[in-house]
């Protein structure tokens, strides 16, 4: 039975990546130090004996007893609600954090996999974004802490294959969202999906017409599962390449909410991208991957999680 390392698996993507990887018949070790991420994502697996969760900063140098054949870091803050105020933290975890867990790959002589992310490409002038483009990003503004620190953790990891032969794999990841998501995480699917929810007016920043696309989450983790068993190291996009503006993603929430609430309007971040949408050519052709669920039915897959989470909050 292989054995997985998954640091951030308590978080959203870590814990659907830890059910998919307990699915698949492996044994599971998630690590995190819960600053981002919540027990409760974990929950439904304390009784599986496949299955052990272990508290611990992977900033601090740290050890796994046993076997390990696989190491994945889902581990950062991701949304810009909490990595501004945490950016000293979220830099360390995507360099000191992402060295200790390639040490541990290294020293178990494990497959390892750094989740990544399409901040890689900050505002970009190329569209949509292909692995090959460099980026037009900030380095020194207010979402530099994630932005730059993926970057570093991407360098990095490409300097432990180049040095020491490991197996490494590293996926840019673009909009995701479904169950498990934070409520106040701050991100656009959340807000709007509570805000529909809740009968409020659905709060947009900027004018609406900057464009993302989303990518339910069992397409994302299948994307990083095939990734991980591929031998293609350098980076890969997993999204969905269905483009759209803000202002038509509210409308499709409304839609599947059945609401008809208003939009307000509330400034643009500095730095937040006008466009943002992958190029999946590469994942097409080597991982035979792209997304199968379209928008509306992952947002009424999620649409039971949002309100129960919601009901949950208010009692």
């Amino acid at each position: 039975m292989p054995r997985a390392v998954v640091a951030g698996g308590s978080g959203f993507l870590g814990s659907h990546l830890c059910d998919r990887l307990l699915a698949e018949g492996f044994q599971v070790v998630a690590v995190d130090n819960f600053v981002t991420g919540s027990r409760s994502n974990v929950a439904h697996l304390s009784d599986n004996d496949n299955f052990e969760l272990v508290e611990q900063d992977i900033v601090q140098p740290f050890t796994i007893d046993g076997d390990v054949n696989f190491v994945f870091n889902m581990a950062s803050p991701a949304s810009p609600i909490d990595y501004l105020q945490i950016p000293l933290e979220t830099l360390r975890v995507g360099s000191e954090g992402n060295m200790n867990l390639l040490e541990l790959a290294k020293s178990k002589e494990a497959a390892f996999l750094q989740a990544s992310t399409s901040e890689c490409y900050g505002d970009p002038k190329v569209h949509p974004q292909v692995e090959s483009y460099w980026g037009n990003v900030n380095p020194i503004g207010p979402r530099s802490c994630y932005d730059e620190s993926k970057r570093f953790a991407e360098a990095m990891t490409m300097a432990y294959h180049r040095l020491y032969g490991l197996n490494t794999h590293l996926v840019r990841i673009f909009n995701t969202y479904g169950p498990r998501m934070r409520l106040d995480d701050g991100r656009v699917v959340p807000a709007l999906m509570c805000g529909a929810i809740q009968g409020s007016p659905l709060t947009i920043n900027g004018d609406g017409k900057q464009t993302r696309s989303f990518c339910y989450v069992d397409d994302l983790i299948d994307g990083i599962f095939k990734l991980m068993m591929s031998d293609e190291h350098l980076p890969t996009n997993v999204g969905n390449p269905i483009e759209m503006t803000i202002l038509e993603f509210a409308e499709t929430v409304n839609k599947v909410v059945g609401s008809e609430h208003s939009i307000e309007f509330r400034p643009m971040p500095e730095d937040d991208p006008q466009v943002r949408c992958p190029d999946i050519s590469k994942a097409k052709s080597v991982l035979g991957w792209e997304p199968k669920v379209t928008l509306e039915q992952g947002l009424e897959l999620s649409l039971d999680y949002f309100k129960t989470a919601l009901k949950e909050q208010a009692t």
